[in-house]
């Protein structure tokens, strides 16, 4: 095993990654109970016991629901940084101290063999972040929840085997669905969420076509269908030259079940 990574659940209903090497196993977010964790967890045949660390994106309940709970029953440092600590601390309940640990956005940092980057995104919490990991050659990108790419985290995110990326919404689903004005204002704006389109785009522009691993995340149950939003993104990069599943291989997360366990 080199570097391994499953999308227990994504989507606005509760989010959880799991990443792994041969030394270390992490969780990034628990939006969802504990029991769903662990019921998830088992689906890949992973023993909540042996989760290291739990990395927290930002604040949001969806993606910190169950964070205390699996950090109190199973004795796990959650590490975020000192803004997200502040913000999400009163709701996942009372931490062991030795369990709260903190990383500096945009410092990278290490959890033994796992080299970690934390990176600013653009989001309406107060201050969000991706993730870009290292384990020997190989290199795994988290980006959702952000309306908004920046050159830098295009950067940060370029090369990746693996790139989860956000494809939120589809534009005219969102415009004409039942959200109130101020939802969606809040979902196409630049702390938002990014559309399918903006998810095509970002693959066309960052992707070499060798072979890397997409996979489209954190999809809206109401303002998006799976196979829209697969279809978009490969219009999209097929346009451009790439071809899907030949020269980037593109695939789904769930909000209510595991993807299957990639292993680079």
């Amino acid at each position: 095993m080199s570097l391994e990574f499953c999308s227990l659940s994504s989507g606005s209903s509760g989010n959880c990654q799991f990443i792994a090497t041969e030394n270390v196993r992490i969780l990034i977010d628990s939006g969802l109970s504990g029991k769903r964790v662990e019921s998830f967890l088992g689906a890949i045949d992973v023993n909540p016991n042996t989760i290291d660390y739990i990395l927290v994106t930002h604040e949001h309940s969806d993606h910190t629901k169950g964070v205390g709970i699996l950090s109190r029953r199973y004795n796990v440092p959650i590490y975020a940084n000192n803004k997200t600590w502040e913000a999400m601390k009163s709701d996942i309940g009372k931490i062991d101290e030795k369990n709260i640990k903190e990383f500096k956005t945009n410092e990278g940092f290490e959890l033994r063999d796992l080299a970690i980057l934390p990176f600013k995104v653009s989001h309406d919490a107060i201050d969000p972040v991706g993730f870009v990991f290292y384990h020997k050659n190989k290199k795994i990108s988290y980006l959702t929840d952000t309306g908004f790419v920046s050159s830098d985290v295009k950067k940060s995110i370029k090369n990746s085997n693996l790139l989860v990326i956000e494809c939120n919404h589809d534009l005219e689903m969102l415009k004409v669905g039942k959200y109130p004005w101020f939802l969606k204002k809040r979902i196409l704006g630049a702390e938002g969420h990014l559309s399918n389109e903006d998810a095509g785009n970002l693959i066309a522009e960052i992707m070499t076509g060798k072979e890397e691993n997409i996979l489209l995340a954190h999809l809206s149950k109401d303002n998006n269908f799976p196979e829209l939003a697969y279809q978009t993104v490969v219009n999209i990069i097929e346009e451009k030259g790439i071809i899907a599943n030949k020269d980037v291989n593109i695939d789904l997360t769930y909000r209510d079940k595991p993807t299957k366990l990639y292993n680079l």
